[in-house]
């Protein structure tokens, strides 16, 4: 996200103006606008004018407009905001009061204004302005006949191409049916890989399948790199990784994230950092469950005994319509740090996020056991 200008009390009122410049940087947007904020953008409205002969004549007119947020919708395959609100700027075309919906695209400024940024909400934008954070992380799952090209970013993983291919049965009279749709797959998704993984973005490039199909169109790659001069693979073959994982399905992105080799690449990274805390949980909650706890009731608890060692804590529950559920958490989590606890934002668009949401959407792994919290009720 770039920003362009703040002018901001913390804990009070300001406005920022931003430019979202990635899809990480709309979900960002999408998290950090709330109910009864203002957002002012350039937008564009069909406006009726008398003409001379006496009727109307719709027109499309770009103008300047500041709404009071309503609703907010994100778009993930469009790469679209749509915040939906009442006009508060006077406007010779609409009048104050008039219902509008702002669509926010990529490379499209706008303002927004709060009248309380709070801490939670400073966070998000401090991590969505830092361009260290991101975890562009480009995996090809696959399986024979099957093939998903995903790109993780800090808070969105989207699935930017699906290869399917029909590849007959390897035995008997069918055995070159069988080789020639193989390299047709392969090529496909080579195709793909091309259009889709820019090595000036990503950090590495992930092939993951169960058996030997990674193998295989790991070395189709490459002797297609060499053959065509594809200097982008050719100049960047160290940064693409092999991982073994269970299914070639999208949900094994998981198993990919896990892996150390993996890992070590995006290691500084905010989505491996939640990958990290979550595993973190689970192996306390099997080794010793008396030091991890999940659940609202449960997590405040422990956080009244001072026990929060480290805090999950999914995006979901920032969003919350409710603005008293909203503050709730976000106080929650100063709570928290305060006393000497670390807090994880989890992105409800990642795969560990979607894990945590299982969970209730918060977790949490305690600096001593307390064994009696299982005698609460959820």
């Amino acid at each position: 996200m770039k920003i362009v200008h703040r002018n901001l009390v913390p804990r009070g009122p300001g406005s920022v103006k931003m430019i979202p410049e990635e899809a990480d940087d709309l979900w960002a947007a999408y998290n950090l606008i709330s109910e009864d904020d203002y957002v002012l953008a350039v937008t564009v409205r069909k406006v009726l004018r008398e003409v001379a002969s006496g009727g109307r004549d719709a027109e499309r007119v770009k103008l300047k407009l500041e709404i009071k947020v309503e609703a907010v919708e994100y778009d993930k395959d469009g790469a679209i905001l749509r915040i939906r609100g009442k006009n508060v700027l006077e406007n010779e075309h609409v009048k104050i009061g008039a219902f509008h919906t702002l669509e926010i695209e990529l490379h499209r400024p706008f303002v927004l204004r709060k009248d309380v940024w709070d801490s939670m909400s400073l966070d998000m934008l401090h991590q969505a302005a830092d361009p260290t954070a991101s975890a562009d992380l480009a995996v090809i799952i696959m399986q024979e006949g099957l093939a998903h090209i995903m790109l993780i970013g800090k808070s969105v993983t989207l699935t930017r191409s699906r290869i399917e291919v029909s590849i007959p049965r390897k035995h008997g009279p069918a055995i070159a049916g069988y080789e020639t749709a193989l390299k047709k797959f392969f090529e496909n998704v080579l195709q793909a890989f091309l259009k889709h993984v820019d090595f000036k973005v990503v950090r590495c490039a992930v092939i993951a399948s169960p058996g030997f199909t990674k193998d295989q169109f790991h070395r189709h790659l490459l002797l297609e790199a060499e053959r065509k001069q594809l200097r982008s693979i050719i100049e960047n073959k160290s940064r693409i990784v092999l991982v073994h994982t269970t299914s070639g399905y999208k949900h094994s992105v998981r198993e990919v994230l896990d892996a150390p080799n993996v890992m070590s690449m995006i290691k500084d990274t905010k989505a491996a950092q939640e990958v990290r805390a979550l595993e973190e949980f689970f192996n306390m909650l099997s080794n010793d469950p008396d030091r991890a706890c999940y659940g609202p009731k449960h997590v405040e608890v422990a956080h009244e005994r001072m026990a929060i060692q480290t805090l999950l804590i999914t995006d979901e529950l920032f969003r919350s319509a409710n603005v008293m559920t909203r503050k709730k958490y976000n106080k929650f989590v100063s709570s928290v740090k305060a006393s000497g606890g670390n807090a994880h934002l989890f992105s409800s668009m990642h795969v560990s996020g979607e894990q945590l949401a299982q969970l209730t959407g918060i977790a949490a792994v305690l600096r001593f056991p307390l064994p009696d919290l299982d005698d609460l009720e959820m």
